[in-house]
């Protein structure tokens, strides 16, 4: 009801989030804010969206059951889980290897078995595995902002005619004036762009995470 009085009028996205139960995806120490509408930290430096943020995110992409969606940013798996009630099938990456862990143990205890994740560099797409590409998707969702526009790895990963919804921080580096934008791939070298909301996410990053990046213990 409360997304509802701030504009979500999707049915197939509120019941979608309605299902999934994001108190599992929350450190326990911070479970009592599990659902308020707010980002929760959920370790190294990362956060769990605020729900009305997944929601609008979640939304935009228009997701049907035909499609095939890649998620930049796995986090604790609280989006990937949502995306999977709506998508075919979920291919999600995360840079960190102890949130990965515990995302693949969130996907087990929930029982679904549409969510394929990997620990990998997301700036770089899905890579080639056991020589099969899943690339390209038919919508992209990224919960990192990246710099100026989102890495051109993605954009090639997308379908002609897919959608892409991704965090993007000025070139200038203020942090403070990310938008969230909506990019339809209108053939293979055009995009129509448009803004959907204001938002603050953790930055893009290359490359797996380091040993020195994970000191932080997730509690």
């Amino acid at each position: 009801m409360d997304l509802r009085t701030k504009g979500v009028q999707d049915i197939n996205v509120l019941n979608a989030i309605e299902r999934v139960p994001r108190h599992h995806f929350i450190p326990d120490a911070l479970s009592d804010q599990a659902y308020e509408d707010i980002a929760v930290p959920i370790g190294l430096g990362q956060t769990i969206s605020q729900p009305i943020v997944v929601a609008k995110m979640t939304g935009a992409l228009e997701i049907s059951d035909r499609h095939k969606v890649l998620e930049i940013g796995t986090g604790t798996g609280y989006q990937a889980c949502v995306l999977s009630k709506l998508a075919r099938r979920v291919y999600t990456i995360e840079r960190h290897k102890p949130l990965h862990v515990i995302a693949e143990q969130n996907f087990d205890m929930l029982g679904l078995r549409n969510i394929t994740a990997i620990c990998a560099d997301g700036m770089r797409g899905w890579p080639r595995i056991h020589g099969i590409d899943q690339a390209p998707f038919d919508r992209i969702i990224v919960t990192a902002a990246a710099r100026g526009k989102p890495p051109a790895a993605l954009l090639d990963q997308l379908h002609i005619g897919g959608i892409m919804i991704a965090p993007v921080a000025p070139d200038n580096g203020d942090a403070g004036a990310q938008m969230l934008k909506r990019y339809k791939k209108e053939s293979q070298d055009t995009y129509s762009i448009s803004d959907i909301m204001p938002v603050r996410f953790v930055p893009l990053l290359p490359d797996i995470a380091k040993e020195d990046e994970n000191v932080r213990e997730i509690a």
